[in-house]
């Protein structure tokens, strides 16, 4: 006699048996489709260089009007100790999308240039490429930093140098402009990329859309210095326009949301503004909006900009399931002569620093998560999070899980949102980064860094008698006035051995 199995699969079903299975499928294929419907859309919006004192919703002496953000402030919820994992942007972009301190990665000091190549490991999964995999449409627009495998006319003498400023010079590398970028965004998880490579002060200036530039880059720029009007020599495309560029790559991201929105696929929008970092170009319309001079109109500016994002999800009804984040990639370069020139604090008149620092000014942020229906509005939160958080959020969000060898340093904040009681602080520790690769370790009121200074050139030196290292009670003193090193040795120990062990063990992540 024949299996059971072989028995069954040689009869022909019943009209009766097969109209069941066909219910089956459909209902199947229903609640798949229903689950994707109700995955919430993601926006994470990163702006640059943007101070934690610039927002008037942090900082109420602020001379920078800032409806927009003042407006999701209060619709949501305003983060008070929210940090980038490095004071400066290359390494705080790795972090967003991989989950995991950028000090991991062969970059350990400085940034990348436009030229460098990928960052973002092989194989490494992002933010995009996991949400991707679980039924979502994913984009990003604006200020990529990450490095991009350009393709040369000749090859490169031997190992990446991520430190470089010009790697491409520095490896005697023609680029070939006519070809497409072997390795970038698209091949990192986003099914769509509208990018400038770098910053907008550094070459090339041209725009690459899904691998390719939007027109050759033949023509160049001999730089320029006035004041915070400030990009460097190097190759353009002809129509490159670097006062239009904030409004033209916020109309990219508003198209493609309203486009995205058309399909049946849940969102995730990467929008990486390259503003407001140098150059400092505020367009006519907002010229003289502020009190903090050209630098102060152009968060004005940057502020408009949120606000065409927010009330493009307003005007569609999945806004109503729409996780949306608005946050900064380190603290502003604003310096002691710009304080004295216009009164403005824009990393705070309460903290020290400012971009590239280990300080706070350096890496303490705003950060703003409306999620209507979800987060409460108005609501403040004081927990300790960073930007390395957005991935085993996101996963959370989605229904997803972190891969355990992935994510290694995030923390999901989804209980925080949903106004959760935590039994404990969300982390243990949180790591920091400065510049020139001076670590800090910040846990509950204390904070650690590990060495003298700034952790940055913009320094005049060690005085004497100066302990080796910093200590601070951020409770009790946030603006690191007075270092406790020598007093609490104790402490310094405890810290010291934390922060060996995070670094040591290739994860601050406990929960898998």
């Amino acid at each position: 006699m024949k299996p059971f199995a072989a028995q069954i699969s040689r009869r022909p079903l019943s009209a009766s048996l097969a109209g069941v299975l066909f219910l089956l499928l459909c209902r199947l294929s229903n609640s798949l489709a229903l689950e994707t419907a109700q995955k919430p859309n993601i926006v994470f919006l990163m702006v640059d260089d943007m101070g934690y004192g610039d927002p008037s919703c942090y900082n109420p002496e602020s001379k920078i009007p800032t409806p927009q953000l003042d407006r999701l402030a209060a619709e949501g919820m305003r983060f008070t100790d929210a940090h980038s994992p490095s004071a400066v942007c290359t390494p705080t972009r790795y972090g967003v999308l991989t989950g995991r301190y950028a000090w991991r990665s062969p970059l350990k000091r400085g940034v990348l240039s436009g030229y460098s190549p990928s960052l973002i490991e092989d194989g490494r999964v992002t933010v995009a490429s996991l949400l991707r995999q679980h039924g979502y449409r994913t984009a990003v627009v604006g200020k990529w930093h990450l490095g991009l495998d350009w393709t040369t006319k000749s090859q490169p003498k031997g190992n990446p140098s991520f430190e470089a400023t010009d790697y491409a010079k520095a490896e005697g590398l023609e680029l070939d402009y006519s070809k497409p970028v072997r390795r970038g965004p698209n091949q990192l998880g986003f099914d769509y990329s509208y990018i400038l490579p770098a910053s907008l002060d550094m070459a090339p200036y041209v725009f690459v859309e899904n691998g390719r530039l939007t027109e050759p880059a033949d023509a160049t720029t001999e730089g320029k210095r006035e004041g915070g009007v400030f990009w460097r020599r190097g190759a353009k495309g002809r129509s490159f326009d670097f006062l239009e560029v904030t409004p033209h790559l916020t109309e990219k991201a508003v198209n493609w949301i309203g486009d995205s929105l058309q399909s049946k696929q849940p969102l995730f929008l990467y929008f990486a503004l390259p503003s407001p970092h140098t150059p400092w170009m505020p367009t006519p319309d907002v010229q003289g909006k502020s009190g903090a001079g050209q630098y102060g109109d152009f968060v004005v500016l940057v502020d408009q900009m949120i606000g065409r994002i927010a009330d493009t999800l307003n005007r569609v009804e999945s806004n109503r399931n729409t996780l949306f984040i608005v946050t900064s990639d380190n603290g502003s370069d604003w310096r002691p002569e710009h304080i004295q020139q216009t009164g403005h604090y824009s990393n705070h008149r309460m903290l020290r620093g400012r971009k590239r620092d280990a300080w706070e000014g350096g890496h303490r942020v705003p950060f703003i998560v409306r999620w209507r229906g979800r987060v409460k509005p108005g609501s403040v939160s004081g927990e300790t999070i960073t930007h390395t958080d957005l991935m085993a959020t996101a996963a959370e969000v989605a229904g997803a899980r972190v891969p355990a060898a992935e994510g290694e340093d995030s923390y999901s904040i989804l209980p925080i949102l949903l106004g959760k009681k935590l039994a404990g602080p969300l982390r243990e520790a949180t790591v920091h980064h400065s510049v020139d690769g001076m670590f800090s370790l910040r846990q509950g009121d204390w904070k650690l860094i590990d060495g003298q200074g700034p952790g940055s050139s913009q320094w005049d030196g060690p005085q004497p008698g100066d302990p080796p290292g910093q200590l601070y009670n951020l409770t009790e003193d946030i603006g690191e006035t007075k270092n406790l090193f020598n007093e609490r040795p104790e402490i310094v120990k405890r810290l010291k051995a934390l922060l060996e062990k995070v670094r040591l063990q290739g994860r601050s992540r406990t929960k898998l």
